[in-house]
């Protein structure tokens, strides 16, 4: 049986933490976004967690 390849464009947009959370970044950050607030910017930075039933399609593909 050959090993399972690591889906590479998965692997660039999500990451595993240790206790088995996967993170991904926040959309509506890349354009038009003078008319968003700074706080709203600042919010959109940081790392959002996956929810609903995509997180066990994501961990089949990233291979844990």
């Amino acid at each position: 049986m050959p090993k399972q390849k690591t889906h590479k464009s998965a692997a660039k947009r999500f990451k595993i933490t240790k206790k088995g959370k996967l993170l991904h970044r926040s959309h509506y950050l890349r354009h038009l976004r003078s008319k968003k607030s700074k706080r709203q910017i600042r919010r959109l930075k940081l790392l959002k967690q996956v929810k609903g039933n995509y997180k066990k399609k994501i961990k089949k593909m990233l291979g844990v």
